[in-house]
Formats: C-alpha cells, structure tokens, sequence
C-alpha cells in the first residue's frame, strides 16, 4: 500500500507525462493551420508591392495579386520561402520548430523583428497585473457574498444582489468597457481614456506612479469582473445551499452542534470544493486576460498582442502565444486537481 506522498508522487509524473502528447497535439494542429492558411508574410510582400506598383489596385482582386507575383523572380521567392521556414515539408518543419521550442526558442517575430519570447515578455507584466487583481476582486468578494446569499436564501439581500450580478452578466465585458469609457472617459472625463499609464508616468515617484496606474486601471476592471461575478457567485451560493440541506449536516445539528458551527465548518468546506476546481484558470487568466477590453482600453497585454498577432499573420507570436497558454492551461488543470484534493479529503490518487 502507497503512502499518500508516493502516490500524490505518481500521480503529478502521470499527469505530466500525458501533457506531452496532449501539447504535440495542440501545437501540431495550430502549426499547421499557420502553414496553409492564406495571407501569409509573403502574401502580405505581394500586397504591399501590388499597392506601390500598381497604384493600389491590385489589392482587391486575384488577378492583381498574379500579376503582382511575375515581379518577384522564382528564385527570391524561394529565398523568401526559406527564409521563413516555408520551404521544409510539413513534419520536418513542425520537428525543427518542436526543438527549437523545447529549447525556448520561439523564433522571431515578422512583424516585430524581435525574439518572440522579449516581445511577449514585454506585455506579460501588464496582463499578470490585470490578472491578478482580476482573481482577488472575484474571490475575495464572490466568496462572501455567496455565502450571504445562500445564508439569506429568498430576502431582499439575495432578491437585489442577484438582480445586480444578473445584470453584470448579461452585459459583455468589452461592451460595458465602450460604454464606460463613452461616458466616463470621453463625455465627463473623470477617468483616463486608455492606456496602461500616463505618458510621462514612468519617470514620477513610486507612490504618484501607482496611483497613475490604479487610476487607469478602474474602468478596465469593472469590464473585467462584470462578468465574473454572477459565475463565481451562484456557484459559491448554491453549492453551500446544497450542502446545508444534506443529511450530514441535519445529523450534526440533531446531535446538538451549533448551527454557525455547522454550516461554516462541515458545510462550506464542502462548499469550496467546486470553487477549488477554477483554480488552475487563473494562470490562464494572468497570460490571456481579455483581447476586446484590451482593445477598447488599449491596454498593452499579452491578449491584444496575440489578437494583432492572428490579423498581421505574425506566425511565430501566435504560435508562441499558442505554447504558453497551452502549457498554463494544462499546468492549471493539474494545479485544479491537486487543490480539490487538498480541500477534499476523500480523494485518492491510487
């Protein structure tokens, strides 16, 4: 018989090994949608010549476009096919990237001309701000409030505050961002149109700086829990609900223990084991966070950079995006695991 140490121990190396086929999976599929997709770096090379030789009138049809491609000689098209890599066949090119990845190797950017991993690196600490002020805003208030509203099932408390979450809900983040921003940034100019600083910001003193940033960041984080709230919150609410009518603790309450005792010992530790499930999507949400309230804000994290990468067919950001996410994810999925059975004790990792 396996300790509990050894068999968590066997448990995380499984796990981890079956990461392996699951990312080949997922980065396979994703390259090879890059290699045939249209519009590609030289497909863009042709449009841009097409707008400067032909006066832009290449840029609408098929035509133009093979017309366009007589003026670039076969063999500075194979140059240029080399050069990006197009010009291996599909397994050995998805092997050369696969090593250089594993390598931490993520190429270099076409748009950027920069290493992919420098030029992510760059927005990541903006996105990882977001996130997690994100994560603590959600479950430093959906908790509480959850459990208020299963302990005040069917008042006005519950009655308001699921009509208020209801609201938040129904309304897409990125458009409450462009109303907010309409009204509060544009017509009454009491918060800051966009952006992740003021200009000139970076050179105030700490204390001015992060007031500048929290300042800016009001707006975007009320587009960004809108709609988390009503999600965490119903969870937490009913999950607890269930567990105060379960028979385990009607029998602990006929046995004399005190109701508080009850409910806010056995029943809500029962009551996080579906919170603990979300858990692992918050490294998710530190890289990803969302591209369209990036967008609205002009926030430069990591999701607007992935967002331009896909219009501007920056291949090798896409797909270093792509390993990220993908590995946060599948790491977030372990950490989701370990953390309900940390909270449950009836799971068993034999």
């Amino acid at each position: 018989m396996k300790s509990r140490g050894q068999a968590l121990r066997d448990y995380i190396v499984r796990r981890l090994l079956l990461m392996i086929p699951t990312f080949i999976g997922v980065t396979f599929a994703t390259f090879l949608l890059c290699q045939f997709v249209p519009g590609g770096q030289i497909d863009q090379m042709r449009m841009a010549l097409a707008g400067a030789g032909g006066g832009g009138e290449a840029g609408g049809g098929g035509g133009g476009a093979a017309r366009v491609q007589l003026d670039i000689p076969e063999e500075q098209l194979a140059r240029l096919r080399a050069y990006y890599g197009f010009d291996k066949p599909l397994p050995v090119a998805y092997g050369s990237w696969l090593l250089d990845t594993v390598q931490l190797d993520l190429g270099t950017s076409f748009r950027y001309n920069e290493p992919v991993l420098r030029v992510i690196a760059d927005r990541l600490p903006v996105s990882i701000y977001y996130g997690i002020i994100t994560a603590l805003f959600t479950y430093g208030i959906c908790i509480p409030l959850g459990i208020l509203k299963a302990i005040r099932h069917r008042t006005r408390v519950d009655t308001w505050t699921s009509v208020l979450i209801f609201v938040g809900y129904a309304v897409p983040g990125f458009a409450l961002g462009a109303v907010m921003s309409n009204l509060l940034a544009v017509r009454w100019e009491l918060f800051p149109l966009g952006g992740f600083m003021s200009q000139g910001a970076a050179s105030l003193p700490w204390a001015e700086r992060w007031l500048d940033i929290v300042w800016h960041s009001v707006l975007p984080l009320v587009a960004y829990l809108a709609g988390a709230f009503a999600v965490t919150t119903m969870l937490m609410k009913n999950s607890l609900l269930e567990n105060m009518s379960a028979d385990y603790v009607k029998t602990a309450l006929a046995k004399g223990l005190s109701w508080r005792r009850a409910v806010f010992v056995h029943a809500l530790r029962n009551s996080l084991i579906p919170m603990a499930t979300t858990v692992g999507g918050l490294l998710g949400i530190f890289l990803t966070g969302s591209f369209l309230i990036e967008r609205v804000f002009n926030i430069p994290g990591v999701g607007l950079l992935a967002f331009e990468a896909i219009q501007t067919r920056d291949f090798p950001v896409v797909l270093g995006f792509l390993v990220i996410s993908s590995v946060l994810l599948l790491l977030g999925n372990l950490l989701s695991d370990l953390v309900v059975a940390l909270v449950d004790p009836r799971v068993r990792f034999e």
